[in-house]
Parts: C-alpha cells; structure tokens; sequence
C-alpha cells in the first residue's frame, strides 16, 4: 500500500525570488492583463481592426476584472484616437416631421446652439426695433399718405361731380352719406318732405346715382389701391427684415463657414426667417416667443475637441437606453412632441468611439438586443418607440433623420451566453466576429507569482490601502492557490483577493499597523470562512448530536463515509455522506435509488451504471452476473449530482458482495471509469476539510483520514489545523490510482492479481469478491435444478384432469 502524503504535499507555501522585496512598496507597478494572453491578443485586434462586424465579445466568470481591464484597455486607446463628430437636431422647415441630423466637428455644436440662441433673442429684440428706427417709419408714412391722398382725391373728385348736381357727400361717424342741397347747405329732412313729388323724386334719382357712384369708389377703386398700399408696405417690412435678418446671421456665420451641415442650415434658417417673420412679428410687430422655438438647436452629443473617442459603459442598457427616444409634454391636455425633444442613447453618444454592455442585461431588457443588432446591421441610428417597432400606434409622430453609426461594441458576459448566441441567433457571429477569453487561473510559477505580487501591490496603492508585508503577499498568493483549487495554479478572481485586502487593512485600522501583515490578512480570510460558515456549523452539530449518522472509527460491512461539497454562493463546504449498498439474488441489476425516485441528475445516474459494467467487465466475463444491488446516500433529502462519489458506491458495493468490513475511519471521494480507475474530482480541498472536522466533532482517534485520487494531489491547500494533523500522524491523506488500492486501504488486505484462468488468491479483496459472485450463481442454478426438477415429476406422473 502507497504510504499517506507528506505535510510539504498538503500545502505549498509561496516563495518569492526577489530577496529585497519586503513591503509591497518595493514592488514596482504592474501594468497590463496578468495571465490573460489570448484575451489580450483579442482586445488588441478588437479595438484596432474597423472593418464591420469585428465588434468584441469577453467572456469569463465573474469576478475575473473584465469590466475594468476593458475600461483601462480603451481609455488609452480612446485617448489615442481622433475627437468624435457632434451631433444635433434641427427642425427640417420644409418637412417639420422629420427632422434633421447635423453633424458637426467635435465641441461646434455647443457654438452653434448658443449662436442660434442668441439668434433667437436677437429676434426678440433686434427685429423689432428695427421697424421703430431707420428709414422704415418715414417710407411707412410716406406710402401710407399717398394712399391717403389717392382715396382724398377720389372722394373730392366723386364730391365735385355731386355738388354740380345738387347732391353733397357726407362724411359722418358712422359713414358716408348723401344729402340734397339747397342754398349750398345739405336739406333738412322736413323740408324735402315739403317738396313737391316730382321734385323728390328727381332727387332721390340723383341721390341713388351719386350713391352708387360713392359705393364703386369705396367697394372696388379703394380696395384696389388699398390693396397696392399694403403690398407696399409688406415689401417694405420685408426688406426691412431681410436686411435685419441677413445681417444678425452674417453676424454669426464665420466660425461655420467651413462646416457644410452648419452653413446649410443657417442658409435655411435665413430663408424661412424672411419668409416667416413677417408673421410671426404680426400686426404689432412682437414676434412669438413659441414660433421662435423652430429656430433653436437641439444638441445630442457634444465631444471635447481634445478629449479623444468616447468611451461609454451603459448600466441600464434598455431600448430608450441604447436607441434614443422621443419625449412628450402635456399642451391643452393633449401629448405633444418637437425635435427638442429628442434624447440621444448609448449608441448616439458612443458613436465614433467604443460602448461596454453587460451581455445579460442586455438580452434580459425587452428588445434591447434586437434594437442593439438592428443599428449595427444598418450602421445607423434610427430613434423609434418600442410602439412604433411593434406597430402598436397609428399617431402621426416625428420621425428623426437616422444617424450613421461607427461604433465599436463590446460585450462582456459568461461563456454560457456566448456559445448559446453563437448556437441560436444567426446574425451574432457576424456582428461580434472576436471573442477575447478570460481564464479564470493562471500557472504559479515563480515568476508569475512574483508578477501577482506585483498586481496585488499596485490595487493596494490604487485602493489608497497601507503596505503589505512580505509575510501578508505570501498569505494572499497562498489564498489565491486555493480558490483557483490547484498549488500550482493562482486565481485570476481579483475581486475576492482585493476584497480580502481591504477588509486586511480594516484590521490594521483598528490595530494601529502601519502595514497590512500575517495576522490582518490570517484573521481577514478567517473572517470570511466564518460568516459563510452557519451552515457547516449546523452539519457538525447534528452529526455530533447523532441526528445525521455518521461512524469515524470502527468497520462495517457495505457502508462507509463518502465526501461531498456543497456550494453556498461563493463558499464550498465539505459534507461527509453515508454511502450503503446491499446485494441480493438477481440477474446483475444495479439500483440507484438517488434515480429511482428522481433525486439523483444524469451525471450521478451515469456513474451508478459504471459500476455495473466495472463489474461485469472484471468478475462476469464468462459467467452471469448473478445480483440484484441498491446504492443509496443515507439522509439524502435534496438532488444528488456528480460522479466524485462512485468510488465510494464501487467499493461499498463490493464489501457487500463479499461481506468484508470496511474501515470507518477512512472516507472515499473519486470518479471510476470501466476499468477501475480512479479519476479527480473537483472541491478536493474542502472534502477533506469536512471529514476532519467530522472526526474532531465526534471524537479523533487514531487511523482516521482521507481516500483521494492520486491525481488530485496537486490541488491540495489544506487549512493549517489539517495539515498540522497530518504532520502529527493524527490524520492521512491517501491516494489512489484504482479501485484496488482503495481496496486495500479500506481492508488492510492485498487486492489480488488474476492468475492465467482469471482466479484470484483466496484471501485477496478480489479473490473474496469473486467467492462471494460465485456464492450468488452456485444459489441460482440450485434455484434453477429445484425449479426443474419439479416440472420433471409433474411430467412423469402423467395425470390428467378433465372438466
């Protein structure tokens, strides 16, 4: 039998080649992506390479620092590039319901919105008073008196023609009117009763005939000049206007001169000005303020001329949030939108540089990830309501000018989504062309532990944390061995290393050290365990207090102590389980009652049936397999899952088979294959943690310890108490490489090596498995002579019964 590990095997303490390294304060700065090789190579093609569609998806469980290495990765790259394009919304005078899009060179779109706000309240002032000063009043007064005196003429001219007649005209407040005359003054009333009839009615002819004469003057002839009047006088206003108008925006032209969009605008700022201000002033010359509104800049994004591309990281990467939207205000009780009320999103304000999305909100936020791959597919931004994509209102809205789009997408997420989009929605791989891989561990090598070193003490320093000590790095590479569950590999799960840190220098705040040391950093990650650890404490205290039962020392035949881990969020606990297996006449069936009543999941399922064709391969070649077996774990009320407990099943099994005790004091963890061998399993390190605390809860005693696979030695670092056990005998550590050594440290007996007829020595493990199959067959065929002979004397009585 292999003899236990050694304590040097159980734990590999850290080791640093730099014999001047003392404090973190001697260690240089690290720069870059610490074990991320082929992730870097992908972020560098990613963000270099600007044909379409090579947009980056990083992948790696969380905790690894994509966020921020991707944040540090392209601010220098962002930095490094040319200034992003402003861009902003106009109102399209010509189609008010499509607005347009002006881009323009980064920082001019804020001068362009003051300039056209200053505009504006030049209009509000400037305008105006340009009717009260100049030439304007006296042409006004000179085109209105000529009118005057053109209707003048004609009522004296019509007045003339009447007095001949004997007929005055009247002017009177409320109108004209006519009246014969007589004696050169307008006949009373009385008097031209008193007049003959014939006399009056000469009168009234005439009367009737200078009215008529009056009506056409005042209906058509006035009208016509008053109407040539007015033309004038709005000719007049306009050229006033234009003039002002040409002259508050010659005033604001010059720094636009040479920026196409700008200049075009202000070309159609001018012409709708002139075309419309004239009503917009109205008769009082006071424009409206509301009418002004048209004329105003509605910017969407403003980049710094020297502040390089944006880099833009969305938290709540909903539809609005990535595409824009559209708001509306209450007027009159009615909803109502403008093109100042467009609103950009993520992609207007990443465009020319580079936007970070976290994958899972994206697809968790409804049609966000259509929105997302549509302005991608089209290269542009085109603003819509979820309402108008999904055709559910038929209201005239705006519908804004789309917005070309030159953006550089990265997503970062878990592997699991990556391979499912790549699976199911064909249009991903041509969008996202690179996926950039985040290991989760990395080789402990020297030198890449003295570059872990290194990373430690630059997040110390960035976090504004004191100075770790020697002693307190080589406690934290230690920790990160043993979350990557492997002492020669170290955790690139930065999160939980720096928080440890922190929480380190917390300790040191309160004991007054000047350094992060052994101690902070020993009772830091001691910390840890212990708030996550009520749930091991409640295991302990029901196998102490018998409710889980559970033998640490002793033998018993087809029963022995399995090693479990259960996962509580970010912490694993080791759990010890009663593995128990009966036997029993059959036709070589292998019950798993886990599966039998659904508890047990596939893998588990997968490794019970292993042990049945092990068996079949090694003692029933030539011979049927002659038992019917159950395997169960004890007090299993919740899902049983995972192969790492099928050595244990195996070689219950096989004590049951040959009735040999087995020891208590040893638990089992390890997968087997067909033919016998043993195979590693994950959770090692807390395995065996938990069958030792087992054992300390129920009483240690001499020969307890542990069965692992061989190949899962160079994932062990235990904790401290455990190896200390081990370095006093009090505890072992084995290995083994098949089912026989298991075997044979679990009985203390040889396993046997099969002779050329395949018979195995008597008192060997197999030779007493074999034995116990045989046992089965011999009681089989005496069955099956008994059953045979019966139906030989019912044949040989020959009687015969007859209705």
């Amino acid at each position: 039998m292999r003899p236990p590990l050694s304590p040097e095997e159980l734990y590999r303490p850290a080791c640093f080649d730099d014999p001047g390294f003392s404090t973190s304060h001697d260690l240089p700065d690290f720069e870059g992506l610490l074990g991320q090789p082929r992730a870097v190579q992908a972020i560098e093609v990613g963000l270099g390479v600007k044909h379409t569609g090579f947009n980056l998806y990083a992948m790696g469980h969380g905790g690894l620092g994509k966020h921020s290495a991707l944040r540090t990765t392209m601010r220098a790259k962002a930095l490094a590039a040319p200034a992003a394009r402003d861009w902003c919304y106009v109102e399209d005078f010509n189609e008010p319901q499509h607005p347009r899009a002006l881009s323009l060179p980064a920082g001019m779109a804020t001068q362009l919105r003051d300039a056209m706000d200053q505009l504006i309240e030049d209009f509000m002032q400037v305008v105006p008073r340009s009717f009260a000063s100049g030439q304007y009043p006296q042409e006004k007064k000179r085109i209105e008196a000529e009118f005057d005196k053109q209707r003048s003429e004609a009522l004296a001219s019509l007045g003339d023609a009447a007095e001949k007649d004997g007929v005055a005209i009247l002017d009177t407040p409320t109108g004209y009117t006519l009246a014969p005359l007589k004696d050169g003054e307008p006949m009373p009333q009385e008097a031209f009763q008193k007049l003959p009839e014939d006399e009056q009615k000469r009168l009234e002819t005439l009367l009737d005939r200078h009215r008529q004469a009056l009506l056409q003057l005042l209906r058509e002839e006035v009208p016509i000049v008053y109407k040539a009047t007015l033309e004038k006088l709005k000719e007049l206003k306009g050229k006033t206007i234009s003039a002002t108008i040409e002259h508050l925006i010659g005033d604001i032209r010059a720094p636009f001169a040479d920026v196409p969009d700008a200049a075009s605008h202000l070309d159609a700022v001018l012409r709708d000005a002139i075309a419309n201000m004239g009503d917009i002033l109205g008769d009082e010359n006071k424009p409206d303020e509301n009418e002004l509104e048209r004329y105003r800049v509605n910017i969407l994004v403003s980049n710094k001329p020297d502040g390089g591309a944006p880099l833009i990281e969305e938290m709540n990467p909903s539809h609005v949030n990535l595409i824009g939207r559209i708001e509306h205000i209450v007027h009159m009780g009615t909803l109502v939108t403008n093109f100042t009320l467009i609103r950009p999103g993520a992609l207007h304000r990443a465009n020319g540089g580079y936007l970070l999305l976290d994958v899972h909100k994206v697809l968790t936020s409804p049609y966000a990830w259509e929105g997302l791959k549509s302005a991608l597919q089209a290269r542009e931004i085109r603003i819509q309501s979820l309402e108008q994509v999904l055709g559910l209102v038929s209201t005239v809205s705006l519908e804004p000018m789309p917005i070309p789009l030159d953006v550089k997408v990265i997503l970062v997420g878990e592997p699991l989504l990556y391979y499912l989009l790549g699976a199911y929605d064909p249009d991903f791989n041509a969008l996202f062309k690179l996926s950039a891989d985040f290991a989760s561990d990395f080789e402990r090598s020297p030198e890449n532990t003295m570059l872990y070193a290194r990373l430690l003490a630059t997040l110390a320093r960035r976090e504004g944390l004191r100075p770790v000590s020697r002693e307190g790095m080589g406690r934290l590479i230690e920790q990160a061995s043993r979350d990557a569950g492997d002492a020669h590999r170290l955790s690139l799960h930065m999160r939980g290393i720096l928080d440890l840190l922190r929480e380190a220098d917390f300790y040191a705040t309160e004991n007054q050290a000047g350094l992060i040391d052994l101690p902070q950093v020993e009772r830091a990650i001691e910390a840890r365990q212990f708030r996550g650890d009520r749930y091991r404490e409640a295991i302990l205290r029901a196998i102490r207090e018998g409710e889980i039962r559970l033998a640490v020392s002793g033998e018993a035949v087809g029963q022995l102590n399995g090693l479990s881990v259960i996962e509580m969020g970010e912490i694993l606990i080791g759990r010890p389980s009663r593995i128990t297996a009966t036997v029993r006449l059959g036709e070589g069936d292998v019950i798993d009652i886990e599966r039998e009543v659904e508890l047990g999941g596939a893998i588990h399922s997968k490794g019970v049936m292993i042990l049945g064709a092990f068996l079949g391969e090694r003692y029933a070649r030539n011979t049927p397999l002659s038992i019917r077996a159950s395997l169960a774990f004890e007090q299993s009320y919740s899902g049983v899952e995972g192969d790492s407990a099928s050595l244990a099943e195996l070689c219950a099994l096989l004590s049951a088979i040959a009735r040999l005790p087995l020891k208590q004091s040893l638990a089992l963890t390890g997968s087997v294959n067909q033919h016998g061998e043993v195979q590693a399993v994950g959770g090692i390190n807390q395995k065996i943690e938990g069958f030792f605390d087992a054992c300390q809860t129920l009483g240690p005693e001499q020969g307890q310890g542990v069965v692992i696979p061989r190949s899962n030695t160079h994932h062990l670092m235990l904790r401290a108490d455990v190896v200390q056990a081990a370095r006093e005998d009090r505890f072992a550590i084995y290995t083994a490489d098949t089912v026989d050594e298991a075997m044979s440290l679990l009985t203390g007996l040889e396993a046997g090596v099969a002779d050329a007829e395949g018979r195995y020595p008597g008192e060997s493990v197999n030779g007493r498995i074999q034995q116990g199959l045989e046992q089965f067959i011999d009681v089989q065929k005496q069955l099956a002579r008994e059953l045979h002979g019966i139906k030989d004397n019912d044949q040989d009585t020959g009687n015969t019964t007859h209705d």
